[in-house]
């Protein structure tokens, strides 16, 4: 099988790499960006089907280092992949890229080809947007539903909160495969860290619902499995009860967001916190922005971003 390169830029040039990239409000919400920055420039999607061959990555990562108006990239979904199938093409990584093992930036420095893992940096952006200060003194586990790319940055930027109430004290994370588990693992036991971490594979539905009903109150429930956006369905059946006081966070903010549902037909008697996501979707592109054109993303300019995002937010 061979994979087409995209055609040469014309313009400066921010790619996503993806797999429904044309969906996403970043297509309408950059060019509202680079009016702020002041740059003449393009965003072009590249899509590829999660678990996609090493050359549809080696192609893309190809055309990034080898066209001078190809600035860099947002990954999302192949954030792993792509650098198991791309790190010869790669210049340098930054810290969190070598402990989590993947790239969710791709930018260019004097011909060098720099891939970042922004992920650790905006997870614990946004984690802080609405989990409460000190919310874990009052107990409370965290459930992760999956264990790609934002798994492992969710894991490793609240390592890295120095408050002990602002670190759980187990993390669970479940799979539908093995691998993915494995890559965590091996990030997570690399770590300095007070929290305890448990593994477990399964695809099954409602074996996930029986262990969502064994947390206690307070814990968070997080869909990281791309179900309900890159594919169909929620990592829970509807008959999945939510912890009491419980928080929920589904880091999509597009799709058909069916564990999203779930949790709000239960919010008013469970008194859930909800969280789509939306915060994580600005946190990361603005990173991602800032990075690519060399530009210094201080609070001023965030909340510049933000309210031109906002004012294109899907309903």
């Amino acid at each position: 099988m061979t994979f087409e390169p995209p055609p040469a830029c014309t313009r400066p040039t921010l790619y996503f790499v993806g797999v429904t990239t044309r969906q996403s409000s970043i297509m309408r919400v950059f060019p509202k960006w680079a009016e702020i920055l002041g740059i003449d420039a393009d965003i072009r999607g590249y899509d590829a089907a999660p678990n996609s061959p090493p050359a549809a990555y080696r192609t893309i990562v190809r055309h990034l280092r080898e066209d001078p108006l190809a600035m860099g990239a947002l990954v999302t979904t192949h954030k792993i992949n792509l650098l198991l199938a791309t790190r010869d093409l790669i210049d340098e990584l930054d810290p969190h890229a070598r402990t989590c093992g993947e790239v969710s930036c791709l930018s260019k420095r004097g011909g060098r080809l720099i891939g970042h893992a922004k992920d650790p940096i905006t997870s614990a952006a946004s984690w802080r947007a609405f989990v409460p200060r000190d919310h874990w003194l009052g107990g409370g586990e965290v459930l992760c539903l999956g264990a790609g790319g934002s798994a492992v940055a969710i894991s490793v930027s609240v390592c890295e909160f120095e408050r002990p109430g602002d670190r759980p004290h187990t993390i669970h994370f479940v799979n539908r495969s093995a691998p993915r588990l494995d890559h965590l693992r091996a990030v997570n036991d690399a770590l300095d860290t007070d929290i305890g971490f448990t593994y477990r594979v399964n695809a099954d539905p409602a074996v996930n619902d029986a262990r969502m009903a064994e947390l206690p109150p307070g814990s968070l429930v997080i869909n990281a499995t791309g179900m309900g956006k890159d594919s169909p369905g929620s990592p829970l059946t509807d008959a999945g009860v939510f912890p009491q006081r419980g928080l929920v966070w589904e880091l999509n903010y597009r799709g058909e967001l069916l564990f999203l549902q779930q949790a709000r037909r239960q919010a008013q008697a469970r008194g859930l916190t909800l969280e789509d996501g939306w915060i994580y979707f600005v946190h990361g592109w603005s990173a991602v922005v800032s990075e690519v054109f060399d530009v210094a993303l201080t609070p001023e300019l965030f909340a510049e971003f933000d309210r031109a995002a906002s004012a294109l937010r899907p309903s």
